[in-house]
C-alpha cells in the first residue's frame, strides 16, 4: 500500500505528500522518497511507483530500491513534467499528468513549457515584508504553455515524442491508454469547438486520427470514455443529438452506434462490463431533478432501470460490476446507502441514517420543497425553504442563492439542498427568511440548447432569469417584494453582483463572495470556452461585467474576497471597488488575508458566515 501523509496543498487538486510504502506481507514500512512528492502511483504489477518531484518525473523500483529520473529539465515557472500547469489543473480538472501503460513497460506523460506564459504574483502577509508567490496564469486572450506528450520506455530507457501536430496554440485535455501498444491523445483547438482523438503508436509516436467532433459553440471534456477489447472501438458521450448521450464508435468500420437516446441527458458513464457487453450509466431522467442507474447492451438494446425509486441515486461500481453502492436520497430524506446487485436488487442496507433522522426530528426544521418558477423566457427548476412556523397569510423576506455557471446544477431531488449551507439556511429560515434557489438558463441537464444559450455573453441570460425569478416571487402573497436579496460565490457572486446592478429596482441587497467582475481577468481555458477571446468579443465581455455596471448600484452590497485567491484573483474585487468609488457608491467589503478561493482555515469560515448573517439581518 501507498500511505499518503502530511498533505500540503499547492492548488485545488495538487497535493504534496510524504509517502510511505507498506508491504502487507512483511509488515515493513519505508519512505518512498525523503522529500514530499506529487502523484505517487503504482505500476500495474505493483513493482514500481512513479511520482513527480521538483517538476520532474521519477519512478522507483521497490525490489531494488533504486529511483530513476525520467526527466531532468524541470524548473519552477518554466518546465513541468508529469504534473499539470495551473490552468490545466483548474479547468481540465486533473493534475496527475502521467499514466502507466497497461503492461507497465511505458509511462506516457505531459511536458509543459510555461516559460512564455504571463505571471501573476500574490502577496502573502506572513512577515515584516510580504512573501511574493509568483506563478503562471494565462488570462483570457493570453499565451498558454506549449504542451508535449511523451512516452518513456523503462526497458529500452528511451523517450518518444508523440506527434500532436504542428499547431502549438491548442490543448491536450486528456491522454488514455487504448492498450499496451497504443495511446489515445485528445487534441482540441484553442476555441474548444473541435475535438480530435489521436491514436499514438508507442514505438515511434506516430499518430492517426480515430475520432473527430465539432460544435458551433464548444465541445465538453470529461472522463466518460471506455476503450473496448479489440483495440478499434470505444464508448464515449456526445451532445451531437442536442442532449448528452452515449455512443459506441468503431473507427475501423467508421460506424457510430447510439447506445442511449431521448430528450434527457446522460450524467455519468458508470462503467462497462466487457464480459457481458453491458454499459452502466446514470441519467437525469425522467426529470433533470433525479438521477437513476441504467444498464443497456452495447447496441443500445434492452435498457433497464436498476434504481426505480424516485430521487437522487449516486452510484459507485464495485470491481466486476456484480454489485453497486447506491447513495440514495430525496430533497427532505437523508441518504440511505444500499448495496445492489447487477439487476438492481437491494442486497442489504449498509447505512440508513436513522440516527440523523432522529436528531433532525428534535428540531423545528424549515420545510424544503421543489417548485417551478418563472424565468425570463421559460419555467425554471427551483427549491424553496420556508420557516418552521410558516404562515401563508404573512409576508416574508426572501434570500435567493444561485451558482448559475455553465452546466452546473444546484436544484435536485437530493438531500440536502445546497449541502454546504443547508443548516445555515435553516438558521435563517428560523429567523423568518424564505430561501430560494433557481437553476436558470445556462445550467445543466436540460439539453444542449438550454445550457449553451449563454455562449459569448456570460452573465446576460443568467442575471435576466434571476431578476425574473425575483419579480415572480414578489407576486406571491406571502413574499415581501421590497425585501428580496441574492447572494452567491465565484460564478454565483458574479451573477449576484450583476443582478443587483441590473435589477436595482428588484433586489434590496446582494452578497458577492470571490466574484469574477470582468471575464478579462479570468483564465483563458474556462473563459474562452464560453466567450472566445476578448479581442474578438469585446462587447460580450464588457456589456455583462459588474465592473462596468458599478454606477447602477442602489441597494446594499457586501463584497468579500480572499487576498490569496489563486483562482479568481483578488484583482477582480479591487477593480470593482475602484469602479464603485469612482461612481461615488456606498458599499461594504471584507477581505481575508492569505486565504484562497475557498476562504477557510481556523476561524475564517465561521467569521465569514457570521459576517454575512449580520449583513442579511441588518439589510434584508
Amino acid at each position: 500500500m501507498l500511505l499518503y501523509t502530511e498533505g500540503e496543498h499547492i492548488y485545488r487538486r495538487s497535493v504534496l505528500y510524504r509517502v510511505y510504502v507498506y508491504d502487507i506481507k512483511s509488515g515493513s514500512l519505508n519512505l518512498l522518497d525523503y522529500d514530499k512528492v506529487l502523484h505517487a502511483t503504482f505500476s500495474p504489477d505493483g513493482s514500481k511507483v512513479a511520482f513527480v518531484k521538483n517538476n520532474n518525473l521519477y519512478y522507483k523500483d521497490l525490489a531494488g530500491g533504486e529511483t530513476t529520473p525520467v526527466t531532468k529539465d524541470g524548473e519552477k515557472n518554466k518546465i513541468i513534467n508529469g504534473n499539470c500547469d495551473w490552468v490545466y489543473e483548474e479547468e481540465f480538472e486533473f493534475t496527475r499528468a502521467f499514466n502507466w501503460a497497461p503492461d507497465g513497460k511505458n509511462i506516457a506523460f505531459y511536458r509543459f513549457d510555461e516559460s512564455l506564459v504571463p505571471e501573476y504574483t500574490i502577496p502573502m502577509y506572513h512577515s515584516l515584508y510580504p512573501d511574493m508567490d509568483t506563478y503562471k496564469y494565462p488570462k483570457a486572450g493570453e499565451r498558454n504553455s506549449l504542451v508535449e506528450i511523451k512516452i518513456y520506455n523503462l526497458v529500452e530507457v528511451k523517450t518518444v515524442n508523440v506527434n500532436v501536430g504542428k499547431e502549438t496554440d491548442q490543448y491536450i485535455p486528456r491522454i488514455r491508454w487504448i492498450n499496451a501498444e497504443s495511446l489515445c491523445v485528445y487534441r482540441m483547438n484553442r476555441l474548444q469547438n473541435k475535438l480530435e482523438l489521436l491514436a499514438a503508436a508507442v514505438a515511434d509516436g506516430k499518430t492517426t486520427q480515430i475520432y473527430k467532433e465539432e460544435s458551433d459553440t464548444y465541445v465538453e471534456i470529461n472522463d466518460n470514455i471506455q476503450f473496448l477489447p479489440g483495440g478499434h472501438s470505444f464508448i464515449l458521450n456526445s451532445e451531437r443529438s442536442g442532449y448528452n448521450h452515449l455512443y459506441r464508435w468503431n473507427w475501423e468500420k467508421q460506424k457510430l452506434t447510439a447506445i442511449t437516446s431521448g430528450d434527457y441527458d446522460v450524467d455519468q458513464l458508470v462503467g462497462v462490463d466487457t464480459e457481458h457487453h453491458l454499459v452502466y450509466y446514470t441519467t437525469a431522467a425522467p426529470t433533470p431533478l433525479q438521477r437513476k442507474l441504467y444498464a443497456v447492451d452495447w447496441n443500445g438494446k434492452n435498457a433497464s432501470c436498476l434504481t426505480p425509486e424516485k430521487g437522487y441515486h449516486s452510484i459507485t461500481p464495485c470491481v466486476g460490476y456484480n454489485y453497486f453502492l447506491d447513495k440514495y436520497s430525496k430533497i427532505n430524506t437523508p441518504a440511505v446507502y444500499y448495496l445492489r446487485d447487477s439487476k438492481g436488487k437491494i442486497v442489504r442496507t449498509l447505512e440508513d441514517n436513522h440516527e440523523l433522522n432522529g436528531k433532525r426530528a428534535e428540531y423545528a426544521m424549515g420545510n424544503v420543497r421543489l417548485i417551478k418558477v418563472k424565468g425570463e423566457t421559460e419555467k425554471l427548476n427551483a427549491w424553496i425553504m420556508t420557516p418552521p412556523d410558516f404562515d401563508s397569510t404573512k409576508k416574508y423576506p426572501v434570500l435567493m442563492y444561485q451558482y448559475s455557471g455553465p452546466g452546473s446544477q444546484e436544484v435536485t431531488d437530493g438531500f440536502p439542498a445546497r449541502a454546504n449551507d443547508y443548516f445555515w439556511y435553516q438558521m435563517l429560515a428560523e429567523k423568518g427568511y424564505i430561501i430560494v434557489c433557481a437553476d436558470g438558463t445556462g445550467t445543466g441537464f436540460r439539453g444542449e440548447a438550454f445550457k449553451k444559450k449563454t455562449y459569448l455573453q456570460l452573465g446576460k441570460y443568467e442575471s435576466d432569469d434571476q431578476i425574473a425569478v425575483a419579480k415572480y416571487l414578489g407576486t406571491l402573497p406571502f413574499v415581501d417584494k421590497d425585501r428580496i436579496g441574492i447572494w452567491g460565490w465565484s460564478f454565483g457572486a458574479f451573477t449576484s453582483a450583476t443582478c443587483l446592478f441590473k435589477g436595482n429596482d428588484v433586489f434590496k441587497m446582494a452578497i458577492a463572495v470571490a466574484p469574477v467582475t470582468n471575464w478579462r481577468y479570468y483564465d483563458n481555458i474556462y473563459t474562452e470556452r464560453y466567450m472566445r477571446r476578448p479581442q474578438e468579443n469585446e462587447k460580450g465581455y464588457d456589456d455583462n461585467a459588474p465592473e462596468k455596471m458599478a454606477g447602477n448600484l442602489k441597494g446594499k452590497f457586501l463584497l468579500i474576497h480572499g487576498t490569496a485567491d489563486d483562482n479568481v484573483h483578488f484583482q477582480n474585487s479591487v477593480m470593482l471597488v475602484d469602479a464603485l468609488i469612482k461612481a461615488n457608491k456606498e458599499f461594504d467589503s471584507e477581505y481575508y488575508p492569505n486565504k484562497n478561493h475557498g476562504i477557510y482555515g481556523g476561524n475564517t469560515r465561521y467569521h465569514l458566515y457570521r459576517r454575512m448573517t449580520k449583513f442579511i439581518l441588518e439589510n434584508l
